[in-house]
């Protein structure tokens, strides 16, 4: 992919789409993704960020594309601009604006929980969305559906556990978690979620502040569903600052038993984890069905 002939042809799908000539004059890698390589692509007046991929990941780079276009459709919150995903020799590839990162700042935390209140204050018309993506390298199903609980319990939790019995997680962890599916009921007794654009894998390194000192987040798995979703995932490795949460409830408050509910909503991202990543996954996510099952009364 790196030969000078494939580059010129992501060149030039990039000049048909923006209707601007664009010659590369330099190419730097870009370290910190585990499921694509990226790069910045430089001319003599503009620069583009890359990711690559198999051919075959060309629909995961399809949904990406898609979801930066809806959120920023929303007008509410910064994410990257995308130019053009397509295919280039045995390569697909997704290319958007280039944007510089700056440290994070108070001001910038409590801004970002003020736009991401805003976001999901916005109705959508189901669950689920109009196509399937990915959380992470692993398939997202998103068909749309009327009622959450049997949403979440078909195509994030159900979905999930199978995906562990064939990895070789059963045994216990299977028998509880589908235990745990066979009793969300109890933790909507009291709530009635309304859909939400959600960005679906809102964890810190999935945001930043530009250096104009505007939230941005990228990296979407983008669907429609309860907003304590993505609140549950900012609380997953290191979380966001106490400005952030505390903006967010001011603008749009959260329900009083979301603490219980947001192990429900982690859940399916260690259980991804395990998935992807390994055994080192398992007592994490027993522990979250554990504490789960003991709040069924």
């Amino acid at each position: 992919m790196e030969n000078t002939y494939s580059w010129q042809q992501i060149a030039k799908q990039i000049e048909q789409a923006t209707q601007q000539s664009f010659t590369i004059t330099n190419i730097s890698p870009v370290s910190g993704g585990c499921i694509n390589s990226a790069y910045i692509l430089y001319s003599k007046k503009t620069s583009y960020f890359i990711k690559l991929n198999q051919a075959n990941c060309l629909p995961m780079f399809e949904a990406e594309f898609s979801g930066l276009k809806e959120i920023i459709q929303t007008k509410t919150i910064k994410t990257p601009l995308p130019i053009i995903c397509g295919v280039s020799e045995d390569k697909s590839f997704i290319v958007m604006e280039n944007i510089s990162f700056s440290f994070a700042k108070s001001l910038s935390d409590k801004k970002l929980g003020e736009q991401l209140a805003g976001l999901h204050q916005i109705p959508q018309p189901f669950f689920g969305w109009h196509v399937e993506n990915t959380i992470g390298s692993t398939a997202q199903l998103n068909h749309s559906s009327e009622k959450w609980v049997s949403f979440w319990k078909k195509y994030r939790l159900g979905f999930q556990l199978s995906l562990a019995e064939k990895n070789g997680y059963g045994g216990k962890l299977s028998q509880s978690g589908r235990k745990l599916c066979e009793s969300l009921d109890y933790f909507f007794s009291q709530y009635t979620p309304s859909p939400s654009l959600l960005h679906g894998d809102l964890w810190s390194g999935n945001a930043a502040v530009t250096t104009n000192g505007e939230p941005i987040i990228y990296d979407p798995a983008c669907y429609y569903g309860d907003r304590e979703a993505d609140i549950a995932m900012t609380e997953l490795f290191g979380g966001f600052g106490s400005n952030f949460y505390s903006a967010y409830t001011n603008t749009y408050p959260l329900d009083s038993d979301y603490p219980i509910r947001k192990n429900l909503y982690n859940l399916y991202h260690i259980l991804n984890h395990l998935n992807l990543f390994g055994e080192g996954y398992r007592r994490q996510a027993q522990s979250l069905i554990d504490s789960l099952l003991s709040e069924i009364k």
